[in-house]
Parts: C-alpha cells; sequence; structure tokens
C-alpha cells in the first residue's frame, strides 16, 4: 500500500474541512496538531481552499495534507502544486484517476456500488471512499460490499461521528474515517480552536479506546504470590487461577511468581488497535522497546511494553479481542 495511506491507516481519521478564509488555515492546523491529528482534507468546494493548502504545508511540511471534492484534472493539478499530498473525489471520475495514477498521485475516490468498486480495480486501487457512508447504508454496506473484494479497503466519509465512529474503525477492512465534527462550520466560524484542539483530543482518544486490561504485581517467590492472591480473593471474592508464571486473580490482578518486568509490577492497557496506539503514543514523545513485542498466529502484533517506568510500574499495551 502506499505510504501516504498506510499513514492515514496509523491515523485512524482524516479531519474532512472547507475553510471560507485561508487566514484561518494555520490556526486551524495547529489546533489539529496539537490535538493529535497531524492531517487535513481540505475541501475544493470554497475558493480558499488551495490558498489554505499552501499555507498549512508551508508551515507544517511534515503534516499529512491533501485535497477533497476534486472533481477535475486542473484541479488535481491545483492541489498538488499547492502541496496537497492525496486527493479524494466524491464519486468515480476515470478520468480524475487516470489522471493521479499516471502522475502517482494517491488518490481515493468515492465508491458505494460493485461497480464503483470493480472500475478502482481496473486501475489498480486498494482504497476507495464509502459516500456518503451513513446514507449510503454505513457500516452494514460496507460489510456487504467487502465480502466479493477481499483487498479493497474503505474510507467512509459522510454522517459519521463521536458516536459511530468506533463502530466503523472495529471493522478490520476500514482504513480509516474521514469525519468534520471537530472541525465543524459553527467552531470555525467563531474561531474557536481551542475547542477544535479538545474535540480533536477526543476523537483521538475514542480512536485509541484505552482501557484497564490488568495491573501485575512483583513478588518474590512463588509462596508470596499465593499469599497476596489469597488476600484479593477473600476481600473481592475474585477467584484464582494459577499459571507457570502468575497466578490470576480474576480479569484484574496478575501476581508474579518471581520478579519481572518494573520495580513493583507492570499495568497492561488495552486498546482498539495496537499499531494506531504505537503510531499516536510516538507522537506524544513515548518510546517503546521492541524487544518485548509479542505477536498471534497470523503475525500480528499484540502487546509490547513501553520503554520507560511510571512510578516503579512498567507499562503495557495490548491489543483488544
Amino acid at each position: 500500500m502506499n505510504p501516504i495511506l498506510e499513514e492515514i491507516s496509523l491515523l485512524g481519521i482524516v479531519p474532512v474541512i472547507a475553510l471560507d478564509h485561508a487566514d484561518d488555515a494555520l490556526p486551524l492546523a495547529k489546533a489539529l496538531y496539537e490535538g493529535g491529528l497531524p492531517c487535513a482534507e481540505i475541501t475544493f468546494r470554497t475558493e480558499a481552499a488551495e490558498e489554505s493548502i499552501k499555507r498549512i504545508t508551508e508551515a507544517y511540511p511534515d503534516m499529512l495534507v491533501g485535497a477533497g471534492t476534486v472533481l477535475t484534472t486542473e484541479q488535481v493539478e491545483r492541489a498538488r502544486k499547492a502541496g496537497a499530498r492525496f486527493i479524494v473525489s466524491p464519486g468515480f471520475n476515470p478520468k480524475v484517476v487516470s489522471y493521479c495514477v499516471e502522475h502517482n498521485i494517491p488518490i481515493t475516490p468515492g465508491c458505494s456500488s460493485p461497480s464503483d468498486i470493480e472500475q478502482a480495480l481496473e486501475f489498480g486501487l486498494e482504497v476507495v471512499k464509502f459516500f456518503p457512508a451513513e446514507a449510503s447504508g454505513g457500516i452494514a454496506k460496507i460489510k456487504a460490499l467487502s465480502a466479493p473484494y477481499g483487498n479493497v479497503k474503505f474510507m467512509p466519509t459522510g454522517g459519521i461521528n463521536a458516536k459511530n465512529l468506533t463502530s466503523y474503525l472495529e471493522f478490520k477492512k476500514i482504513l480509516a474515517c474521514g469525519g468534520s465534527w471537530m472541525v465543524n462550520k459553527d467552531l470555525l466560524a467563531a474561531k474557536d480552536f481551542d475547542g477544535i484542539k479538545k474535540l480533536t483530543q477526543e476523537a483521538v482518544q475514542l480512536v485509541l479506546g484505552f482501557e484497564l486490561d490488568h495491573i501485575g504485581i512483583n513478588t518474590e517467590n512463588e509462596r508470596e504470590a499465593h499469599t497476596i492472591a489469597e488476600t484479593f480473593a477473600t476481600i473481592f471474592g475474585f477467584t484464582n487461577k494459577v499459571g507457570n508464571h502468575s497466578i490470576l486473580n480474576g480479569s484484574i490482578f496478575e501476581v508474579m511468581k518471581k520478579p519481572f518486568l518494573g520495580k513493583n509490577g507492570h499495568i497492561a492497557i488495552k486498546t482498539n488497535h495496537i499499531n494506531r496506539a504505537i503510531y499516536h503514543l510516538k507522537k506524544r514523545g513515548v518510546e517503546f522497546d521492541m524487544s518485548t513485542a509479542s505477536y498471534d498466529d497470523s503475525g500480528a502484533l499484540k502487546a509490547v511494553y513501553l520503554k520507560n517506568e511510571v512510578a516503579g510500574f512498567a507499562l503495557h499495551i495490548i491489543q483488544k479481542g
């Protein structure tokens, strides 16, 4: 897959923005960047689109900026020259798709039927936009469409919001979702960039879905481990399950039979998508010890420790489900 599309997959959300004033471009980009989404699809619905793309890409060269609602090859070229790194179109226009493929510009065309998808396959595309997502049948329609097209991934846009985002992202054939709720017109009109930053942060947290999985407690030996596990069982009534290296007390505590990672033990945090979690946490300056990584039978990453301890505990993120 194209590296830009791979990065979009790790982001999980692409903010879709219609800017009426190019002067709003930089404070908006700052809000998105600091909110944890260094990405923007600037739609060509307004006269400010081209200049907005140019200003953002010059000020934030590592930000992933694309052009949306692109209808013509002339718009593709204008967007590319302004600095857009990917193109999104509302429908499947063979002329626009052909131009982008010929010039090696990543394009995600709108597709909502088998015929659209088969046209995309003819051009060698691996990712299509599903638009308008909710009005066209939502995640149920995507699941039905994806059945005969095993290698195609979807970027649903249109009607995606904080309430239904995770229901889309749970499906493995969703590359990412396009959304505008964190950059809605009212917030832009009010120039409420702090509000946009807050909603962006909340959107990223929804994507990652961090939850406590369990707490690991280090002990000196097996006898001490049994004593601690029995104490938890007496207090909370949790059932103990004895394993080779630890005793699981309910679903919350893992009492180690001998010292393990972390001065005091470890804290396991589960996430909706471990690769997205690593991507976003690295953006926050977090480092990982990949020598601790473990994988499932298919070779997919399922768990890894962070490099640094917190309060004497090693931190561990694991894939949900």
